[in-house]
């Protein structure tokens, strides 16, 4: 990596450390409680079939993760995050479900994932795509694990488009919000940076294109709640296809 990525990998590592107490109760201040709608949406299009193998990227306090169990029955789920401190919160909710023999959680990079090619039906990322150091090398690390006809799917904020709904939205995360993680989470600095993470971040639409870049299929794309967040999905295409 190089040293301004090397640089960003080590300074959102120690931003996620630090607030990993207060993860789920800020995700829903950030999303204005909409994350778990969105989440739902998102298991819809996936279309989770008992037996599925699935992977979560930077899988955080595991709330996905725990969906695709949950949707799964009997199938293996492996959570990967390079936050002990946000594993450890997941894992306190996967031991009170009695979830642990299904649900797996590993600490481990993004950028190179530990697992062998053709391993999961799917490899998701929720909220943190915008926060890699290189996004179509992730992409392109997740769709190396996945197995042919699988599918990669990214949950993340995006940029809104219609005023003035934009305006007001921008205002929130830029000013309101990190006085918000200030009260809350005892965190300034943090909260400050997260609407700093989406400015160079792609929209929906160019987003999009990186997923084909990386030589995923079929891809859609589907702006959530104004254009705040947006849902991706890429298949692995079969050996032979274009």
């Amino acid at each position: 990596m190089t040293t301004d990525a090397t640089q960003k990998e080590k300074f959102v590592h120690g931003v996620f450390e630090s607030i990993a107490h207060k993860y789920d109760l800020m995700n829903d201040v950030l999303s204005f409680r909409r994350h778990k709608a969105w989440r739902k949406f998102t298991m819809s299009k996936m279309n989770v079939r008992p037996g599925s193998t699935a992977l979560d990227v930077c899988c955080g306090t595991c709330d996905w993760a725990i969906s695709m169990g949950q949707a799964s029955k009997t199938g293996r789920v492996v959570g990967l995050d390079f936050s002990r401190n946000m594993l450890d919160f997941g894992q306190y909710k996967i031991d009170k479900l009695g979830m642990e023999t299904q649900l797996e959680l590993i600490q481990g990079n993004a950028m190179q994932l530990p697992f062998e090619d053709n391993t999961f039906d799917y490899a998701t990322i929720g909220f943190a795509l915008r926060n890699v150091p290189d996004i179509e090398q992730v992409l392109s690390e997740m769709q190396r694990v996945v197995k042919p006809g699988g599918l990669v799917v990214s949950l993340e904020l995006s940029k809104p488009t219609w005023q003035p709904f934009k305006s007001l939205y921008y205002f929130y995360f830029n000013h309101i919000l990190p006085l918000v993680g200030r009260l809350m989470a005892k965190r300034y600095e943090q909260y400050k940076w997260l609407p700093q993470s989406l400015v160079n971040f792609p929209d929906h639409k160019q987003l999009a294109e990186i997923f084909r870049r990386t030589g995923l299929a079929e891809v859609e794309a589907y702006p959530l709640t104004g254009g705040i967040a947006a849902l991706h999905i890429g298949k692995k295409t079969q050996p032979g296809e274009n």
